[in-house]
């Protein structure tokens, strides 16, 4: 038996897949059409590899919500989307975080950016800093809730300069499924509004 979401998702790559390209086309037709406790771990590794590397949209794991079969309520099947999927985009950050925290460590490369004609560390270094020192783990979980917003640039930009795990992996938790919930209600709003 299939479910049917309360309202139909208006925004267009939600409502259809293949947004993607080449080999990515076969991982995001895989969260689209994801069923079962299976499809909450496709959701929850698709979500892990879009927090540190895949240039593709959050938001298209919300798709199989109607029909995922999870012996729930649509509703049930929304609260374990946004829980799977937060769930891997923390620890996809977190592995991004680690690169992060290693890659400060790399004395070599970081020299050898340095001496190059733009100082990109230094200028990210200060942009980071100033973002961090004005909004803390709080800015980090709000800039990761805004919809259709590349969510990895938010994710970097932290991890050079913070260096505690746990508080890192919960900001991320946080904003991914604070992310959805403000694409769910967005959707609704529009269709209040038609």
């Amino acid at each position: 038996m299939s479910l049917a979401l309360p309202f139909p998702l208006p925004v267009a790559f939600l409502n259809e897949c293949g947004t993607a390209g080449g080999s990515l086309a076969v991982l995001e037709q895989a969260v689209c059409t994801a069923t079962g406790p299976t499809g909450l771990a496709i959701i929850a590794v698709y979500s892990f590899l879009i927090a540190f590397i895949l240039p593709l949209p959050s938001e298209v794991v919300l798709v199989p919500a109607g029909t995922l079969r999870l012996g729930l309520s649509t509703n049930g099947n929304l609260m374990a989307i946004v829980f799977f999927s937060a769930f891997g985009k923390a620890l996809g950050s977190l592995f991004a975080f680690h690169i992060g925290q290693e890659a400060k460590e790399y004395g070599p490369l970081v020299r050898r950016i340095r001496a190059s004609r733009f100082d990109i560390i230094e200028w990210s270094e200060k942009k980071t800093v100033q973002i961090a020192r004005q909004y803390g783990y709080v800015g980090l979980a709000l800039a990761l809730c805004v919809p259709f917003f590349p969510d990895t640039l938010s994710i970097y930009a932290f991890t050079v300069l913070e260096e505690d795990y746990l508080r890192f992996g919960a900001a991320t938790f946080v904003g991914s499924a604070g992310r959805l919930v403000v694409t769910l209600g967005l959707a609704g709003g529009t269709l209040a509004l038609l």
